[in-house]
């Protein structure tokens, strides 16, 4: 074979490979190419730049007290000639203010955007301009104003503040449909970190309903759209230039991005937005009860084929529901019509629904499914029932005491009548009812579930107990029962109520 005929058998070798190759890709699992959403642009350029003029800079500032002594932060040594050295020159100006009264001048900047450019309105974070003096609105074409607060919310870290537009032509943006968001969908970050206006960051959707513990309503949307520093109260848009969330927090070790932002949802912002911009308050919904996470030994002590809901925990005294339509032990699936999953979701739901609305409220009470109508009180007029400070929220009392009887032993307890000498010994309150716990044995169930002596036992699988021969009686039946549970109510020294379920085999 002449070196031709080689080096075309080579050829056609090395093209057969090169088309076996090609259909190898082809014939791959779908999953190993990624797909792109038709309405994904090639380049964000466009989007963008529609957008830009409706993201803000907030720059505020507070006087505080001095901060100098073993707390205060020197100003860092640079090297001759560093471009840094102006800026930390103003940063570190006049740091010790006023000698006189002891004062000095903290900045801060964060980020912010324009929902009505006719009145000026533009949201923000409210740890951003929390315990401002001054707050001033900068604006992408060099143009700085100063702002007025409307209102703040520190449960969902939402602010409202108002410029004069007067002799400058604003643009706004508007809230889109967070719920409509799926995760993998694309998302544009803008704002202000570090500093730097106007900076455009794009990602996707991470994950959705995340709960970070930073408030009674998380329902973040985690996005790993770059956020840093300063993008506090900055938008996070869809692909229709939507606002669908306001960027609040990160984590992050050093301080700086690693791609996991969180962003609050509009479907929860524009209602408060709302309402801030309303009343310069927030009116939230109120049903008036303490609840608990439903456990699998509760959902099983309850007879429920599967754990969830809101378990009512105890009924505030003098709140909406004080009248018995959802009473202690009440296992809650729906509120007006919504679906509640697990224990977090109720709060959110109720505090989304208007004061004073009377809604249908589906529970189930001794493993019976019902549906009750409540009327919802305002949340903020409530806080200080739910709160004691008026010494009302006493929950209500469950069972008439009886004559006094011998002490008992169950379930690693033992438990006594209350009363005089004991509600003296374990400073118990009158008001409180049920079976004192007097001692409770190391290593037992009931000492595994943190159960401490002075604590009252007031109810047993959702029936009252007043004596001990009442815990003998209740706990011995539902053995007979076959159960494997006994789901207690428990009262605390002041009344606070909560369930705890202990293996019984």
């Amino acid at each position: 074979m002449t070196s031709n005929t080689l080096l075309r058998a080579a050829r056609r070798t090395l093209i057969a490979g090169a088309a076996a190759l090609l259909v190898s890709a082809v014939a791959a699992p779908s999953f190993m190419t990624p797909t792109f959403a038709a309405d994904a642009p090639a380049s964000v350029a466009d989007l963008a730049q529609g957008l830009l003029g409706a993201v803000v800079n907030i720059s505020t500032s507070q006087t505080v007290k001095g901060t100098e002594g073993p707390g205060a932060v020197p100003m860092p040594q640079l090297p001759e000639g560093s471009p840094f050295q102006d800026f930390f020159d103003d940063f570190f100006k006049n740091r010790g203010g006023d000698k006189d009264n002891g004062g000095q001048k903290v900045q801060s900047l964060g980020s912010g955007f324009v929902i009505d450019a006719e009145q000026g309105i533009v949201v923000t974070n409210n740890h951003v301009i929390a315990d401002a003096d001054d707050i001033e609105v900068n604006f992408s074409d060099g143009i700085t104003l100063k702002a007025t607060l409307v209102g703040t919310d520190t449960k969902t870290d939402v602010a409202v503040l108002k410029v004069d537009p007067k002799g400058h032509k604003l643009t706004a943006v508007k809230f889109g449909d967070s719920t409509k968001m799926r995760v993998g969908d694309w998302v544009m970050a803008i704002g202000n970190p570090f500093g730097l206006g106007g900076t455009v960051t794009v990602g996707i959707v991470s994950a959705r309903n995340r709960d970070i513990n930073s408030g009674p309503y998380d329902d973040f949307i985690q996005t790993d759209a770059a956020i840093n520093r300063g993008n506090s109260g900055g938008p996070l848009f869809n692909s229709a230039g939507e606002v669908i969330g306001i960027n609040t927090a990160i984590i992050s070790p050093s301080g700086g991005s690693i791609g996991i932002g969180f962003s609050i949802p509009s479907q929860l912002a524009s209602g408060v937005v709302d309402q801030l911009r309303q009343f310069g308050e927030t009116r939230r919904g109120w049903l008036g009860v303490r609840i608990q996470p439903v456990t699998d030994d509760i959902a099983e002590s309850l007879g429920m084929a599967t754990a969830k809901g809101a378990l009512v925990a105890g009924v505030i005294k003098g709140g909406p529901v004080d009248n018995g339509t959802i009473q202690a032990g009440d296992v809650i699936l729906k509120f007006d019509g919504k679906d509640i999953h697990e224990m977090r979701d109720l709060p959110r739901v109720v505090a989304e629904s208007p004061v004073g609305k009377a809604v249908d409220v589906l529970i189930v009470r001794k493993g019976v499914e019902q549906t009750v109508k409540v009327t919802l009180g305002r949340l903020e007029d409530g806080e200080k029932l739910a709160s004691g400070e008026d010494g009302s929220n006493t929950d209500k009392d469950k069972g008439d005491k009886a004559p006094a009887v011998s002490t008992a032993s169950v379930l690693g307890m033992t438990v006594g009548e209350l009363n005089d000498e004991t509600r003296k010994k374990f400073s118990i309150a009158a008001d409180v009812s049920g079976v004192v716990i007097t001692d409770v044995t190391k290593d037992s169930a009931a000492a595994e579930r943190g159960i401490q002596p002075g604590e009252v036992i007031t109810e047993i699988a959702q029936e009252s107990v007043a004596t001990p021969k009442d815990v003998m009686d209740r706990i011995g039946a539902l053995k007979e029962q076959g159960r494997k549970n006994a789901l207690l109510m428990l009262a605390s020294k002041t009344g606070e109520l909560r369930f705890v379920t202990i293996r019984m085999d």
